[in-house]
């Protein structure tokens, strides 16, 4: 993730493979999957059936899953040609749900009663940066600066 920029939970092609993973661990439907997904992000992305069904419908169409129905709901399996899909690149596999676990534990600490310290922390942030880039390369500076931000950290730790 890069600061400026849109945080992505998924990169290109990536919502497919982590369909192809959840559904290895067993037949699901579509909200059982955007769920998933949601809580191995600790709630910070939230599937969209808008991303999930046109991923299943596709996947569907390749022969990577089959779908089928139980009490009433179209349920989604893998298929031996989805395994071997998923065996291609186990790393990358590795990587998403890596990932997952990072977002996890950013999610511990989001909720609606956080947001409201979030215009001041980026602020607090800002400044930071700012001297930094004032005080790079003069030692005193950089010394002073360190001083500020660990007592803050420390205080903040007390809380």
């Amino acid at each position: 993730m890069a600061f400026g920029r849109r945080a992505r939970f998924f990169e290109s092609g990536e919502v497919r493979l982590a369909i192809l993973s959840l559904l290895s661990e067993g037949p699901k439907h579509g909200y059982q999957l955007m769920k998933e997904m949601e809580e191995r992000s600790g709630g910070l992305y939230r599937a969209s059936a808008g991303s999930v069904y046109p991923t299943l419908q596709l996947l569907e169409d390749e022969g990577l899953i089959e779908a089928g129905q139980k009490e009433g709901k179209r349920v989604y399996s893998l298929t031996d040609a989805g395994r071997a899909e998923l065996e291609k690149d186990p790393e990358a596999v590795r990587r998403i749900w890596e990932r997952a676990e990072k977002w996890e534990e950013w999610g511990h600490y989001m909720n609606p009663d956080t947001f409201s310290l979030m215009k001041p922390w980026m602020a607090l942030g800002k400044a930071a940066w700012q001297a930094a880039v004032r005080v790079t390369g003069k030692r005193e500076g950089e010394e002073r600066l360190r001083e500020i931000l660990e007592r803050a950290r420390h205080e903040l730790e007390q809380l």
